[in-house]
């Protein structure tokens, strides 16, 4: 005894999941010994299964009943037990105890990991900063010290710790974790800067405009926690009804006594009223439908994710590293020289920018490589920050970059030139203009790819009978021209995070479900907010991962409409089981009422039932989808 004590002291010392595990394994033992030895010489091994099991449920109940008159499923648990230990069925009430509680630890099973997405970004926020004093000496101080109008110094990589604007020098910024953006841009004296975002080359000055808690890191968090904490919850359909079925039961079981004088026919009432089977259909069929979608790639961290995903009405897409790679490629090299053709003054830019740092460069000379030629050798390699790069090429000097590293050389850019490339530029790519021997060549362009799957997985997303929306922060130009080439109807160009949340908020307050999916921090609000978020687990950020309540680990787009249609099976699924369940409880109480179940044999009927329920819960595991067929209208247009 003093070693089952202990061992039970052990486990009570344990934590979490794992001490509900054990729990469990203890109490089935006890069931089980019981079931073999119903000796009434020794106390009932059941016994054990009602202190493990069942006290938690009792205590849960009457906190419940006592703080909230919060009437659950574990109030008409309890009365069951009660009612089972007072007439003596002491394997029933071990019995009942056992399958709520497993029920329970299924449904934990399904909730969600502790996420960390707020304390990333919180890591996200500069702890220092470099302020130049009026002697032109400068002090490292926290960065909470920073007031506005203080003259700061930012050195290449290093983050920006609060808002302002650059007072001195050129710089290209990485500003992906505010805006999204695959590329990084370029800025000079008077251009804004936020906090979070990284320089990347070149050193400047600047002032300061926006501290503190008014900075833009800081807004974000503070967009992420208003967005988790206005996120509703799913309520358990068993404590749903708690409060009908706990009236029911006891109105049945009273009148019962009444009538009949039989105490056992009253006591089984409420035992085979006890919801064992409607507790067990949501958490088996939703553990089976997240073991489906596991072997297609997703990894869902939030327990009802897949219930809000079948109530769904539309999809928000971010296009960067979403519906797109995520990175820059070179689509079209022009050349305007009457010596050079395209490929020749291709393979002169990818020579000048192999030694380059800047993510521009290294796109081309990846792009370059791609068409496995030999690369030109180069020299005389100059790196100008937020302009482009100057190198030597076959004894020839080629400029690559904006038109403002164009104008300083005193480089003409032809009128036909400028406006072609504006074209490109309207369509939301990046061009890179290219003079050799101090003349104007042609230029380059670059642009974000579209994933191969995409545009296939949108029409499928339209059969299914949901609406995709497309949320970028690109320019409009830009967006439309996505919009176009992947069948999106409504599309919402220049989004900021704020913007994207405001959306889903509009959305929500016209009570239309929304289904987030993105894959950079500045989703991550947006993520938090919508009724489910997915993250793209690839390519995305950690935060934007921690937000989101379904992960799309190996970035395959087309596994998503497997997602939304498994989602919708696992809900008639659900259904059938509840009721299944409901049905089979009402056949048990008309059986009790007439004497034909005593509480032993309606708590077995319930085990049958749960069986029942977790063997159709388990035909998700191995459901596929038809194949979603889409309108050749949908595919032209």
């Amino acid at each position: 005894i003093q070693r089952i004590c202990a061992k039970i002291e052990h486990v009570l010392l344990l934590g979490g999941t794992k001490k509900d595990i054990v729990l469990l394994i203890f109490s089935g033992i006890a069931l089980l010994c019981s079931m073999i030895f119903p000796s009434t010489q020794f106390p009932n091994p059941a016994w054990l299964a009602i202190l493990l099991c069942g006290v938690p449920i009792l205590i849960q109940a009457l906190i419940g009943l006592v703080t909230a008159f919060d009437i659950k499923a574990d109030v008409l648990v309890s009365l069951a037990l009660i009612a089972s230990v007072w007439i003596g069925e002491i394997f029933a009430a071990g019995e009942v105890a056992f399958i709520m509680q497993l029920g329970a630890l299924l449904e934990e099973l399904t909730v969600a990991k502790a996420r960390a997405g707020i304390e990333k970004l919180v890591h996200l926020t500069p702890q220092t900063a470099w302020r130049i004093s009026a002697n032109n000496t400068e002090t490292e101080i926290p960065a909470q010290e920073v007031a506005v109008g203080d003259l700061l110094r930012v050195r290449p990589g290093q983050t920006i710790p609060v808002d302002g604007v650059i007072v001195d020098g050129q710089t290209s910024i990485n500003q992906a974790v505010m805006t999204g953006e695959s590329l990084p841009v370029d800025k000079t004296v008077g251009d804004e800067v936020m906090s979070g975002t990284i320089n990347q080359f070149g050193a400047f000055d600047m002032c300061a405009k926006k501290v503190g808690e008014d900075s833009s890191i800081q807004r974000m968090i503070r967009l992420v926690q208003s967005a988790d904490a206005g996120k509703s919850k799913i309520v358990g359909v068993a404590d749903r009804w708690a409060t009908w079925i706990v009236v029911i039961a006891l109105t049945a079981s009273a009148l019962t006594w009444l009538i009949t004088g039989n105490v056992i026919r009253a006591v089984t009432i409420l035992v085979v009223f006890c919801p064992c089977a409607l507790v067990l259909a949501t958490p088996t069929a939703i553990m089976a439908a997240i073991g489906n979608v596991t072997k297609h790639g997703f990894l869902v961290r939030q327990g009802d994710a897949l219930e809000k995903l079948a109530t769904v009405q539309k999809i928000t897409f971010d296009k960067t590293g979403t519906l797109t790679c995520g990175t820059p490629h070179v689509t079209a090299v022009y050349s305007v020289h009457p010596a050079l053709d395209n490929d020749i003054l291709f393979t002169y830019l990818a020579a000048a920018e192999q030694f380059s740092e800047h993510p521009l460069g290294k796109a081309v000379v990846a792009s370059y490589r791609d068409t496995k030629k030999p690369m030109l050798p180069a020299s005389d390699f100059i790196m100008m920050p937020g302009k482009g790069i100057v190198a030597t090429v076959e004894g020839k000097r080629v400029l690559a970059g904006n038109q403002a590293l164009l104008s300083q050389n005193q480089i003409v850019l032809p009128e036909e030139g400028v406006k072609n490339a504006t074209k490109d530029l309207q369509k939301g790519c990046t061009v890179i203009y290219i003079a050799i021997k101090d003349t104007f060549a042609g230029y380059a362009v670059l642009s974000d790819t579209v994933r191969k799957e995409s545009a296939r997985t949108i029409d499928q997303i339209k059969a299914l009978g949901m609406i995709p929306v497309l949320l970028t922060g690109d320019n409009q130009h830009a967006a439309m021209a996505m919009g176009k080439e992947l069948h999106l109807n409504e599309i919402h160009a220049v989004c900021l995070p704020q913007d994207k949340l405001q959306y889903i908020e509009d959305c929500q307050s016209r009570g239309e479900s929304i289904c987030m999916i993105g894959d950079g921090i500045n989703d991550a609000p947006a993520l938090k907010k919508a009724m489910v978020g997915i993250a793209m687990g690839g390519v995305g950020s950690d935060i934007a991962v921690d937000a989101a309540d379904i992960v799309l680990v190996d970035d395959e787009m087309k596994e998503l409409p497997h997602l939304l249609a498994l989602s919708r099976r696992m809900m008639t699924t659900i259904r059938c089981n509840l009721i299944f369940s409901m049905a089979l409880n009402f056949l048990a109480i008309t059986l009790a009422i007439i004497g034909t179940l005593s509480p032993v044999s309606g708590a077995l009927v319930h085990n049958a039932g749960s069986v029942i329920v977790i063997c159709n819960a388990a035909c998700l595991l191995r459901w596929k989808r038809e194949n979603i067929k889409t309108s050749p209208k949908q595919t032209k247009q």
